[in-house]
């Protein structure tokens, strides 16, 4: 989905005004963002993904005969759809699989490798922004239930109040007796989550500033790229990575007609990254109306894949 100019617009304006400017981090995700972002996942300082992957590697026998037989299942954020296919390749007759991205370029490629390696399973792409209430395609026969399939810990870029509201909205979309599967990243040490937002590469750096392109190209800015620097820290207080976009210099940007002025030093906050203790995940799947059904994890414990029950 190519995000409408007016409202691009009307949401980088909003986050530059703040007294903190901050930017949405659904904006990373244009056709070069989402090819970054897989690039992200195969760096050795990224344990996120392989340490979900492992995971999946392991269970995904028990996750299929939780979801059960006739299933839609719809995933949010489904990028390249690589840790899906361990999904896939174990339920029993899914009436179809629905791939959700804001990336429409992106979801067209996944979707015809899909459509080759499960030619019995209809795949109903969605290009769309899961942020907002979404419309699920209907599928070629009736559903014995709806599951949400919501992996690598982007629910952690939702503050614990809005996963909560995020959360709710997708049991309204599944309906009883629906289910989530969710992975999320769990609370650690610094040194062991600070090195994968900050590879040695520099793939998320590019990551991080290819927004600013984006902006460029899509908005008519005049972001000079090479004047920020990326860097990524993890509060503890919130339990949170936050990635930044640092200005190196004072500047000014010009934007919708409007300046937007930088001091050397100033912080643009493109994302939050929310860290998890199991007991903390729980109080907001449970306030979201879901209940824990499963819980499984690595043998380091360092991420949890969880099946919930509506």
């Amino acid at each position: 989905m190519t995000i409408p100019p007016s409202t691009l617009l009307t949401e980088v304006v909003a986050g530059l005004s703040q007294p903190h400017k901050s930017l949405p981090c659904k904006l990373f995700y244009d056709e070069e963002g989402s090819a970054l972002f897989d690039a992200i996942t195969e760096l050795p300082e990224y344990y996120l993904t392989r340490t979900e992957v492992g995971i999946m590697e392991a269970q995904t026998v028990a996750m299929g005969e939780r979801i059960g037989p006739d299933a839609l299942l719809f995933e949010l954020g489904s990028g390249s759809s690589v840790k899906t296919r361990f999904l896939l390749d174990h339920l029993e007759r899914p009436v179809a699989y629905v791939p959700v991205d804001i990336s429409a370029e992106h979801l067209q490629k996944t979707v015809a490798q899909l459509e080759l390696a499960y030619p019995t399973v209809p795949i109903l792409p969605l290009a769309a922004d899961y942020s907002h209430p979404l419309v699920l395609p209907t599928p070629p026969r009736p559903a014995r239930r709806t599951v949400a399939y919501f992996p690598g810990s982007t629910i952690g870029n939702f503050a614990p109040s809005q996963a909560t509201a995020f959360l709710g909205r997708l049991g309204a979309l599944c309906g009883t007796g629906g289910g989530l599967l969710i992975g999320f990243d769990r609370r650690k040490p610094a040194s062991v989550i600070e090195p994968a937002y900050n590879d040695a590469a520099g793939i998320t750096a590019a990551f991080n500033l290819n927004l600013l392109v984006r902006l460029n190209r899509e908005l008519g800015s005049d972001f000079d790229v090479a004047a920020f620097e990326h860097v990524a820290v993890l509060d503890e207080a919130l339990s949170a990575i936050e990635m930044r976009l640092i200005s190196r210099v004072d500047q000014a940007v010009h934007l919708g007609g409007q300046t937007f002025r930088f001091a050397a030093g100033e912080v643009l906050v493109t994302e939050h990254s929310f860290k998890y203790t199991d007991a903390a995940f729980e109080a907001i799947a449970v306030a979201a109306g879901w209940r824990v059904d499963a819980v499984w994890t690595d043998p380091a414990g360092l991420f949890g894949v969880w099946w919930l029950v509506r």
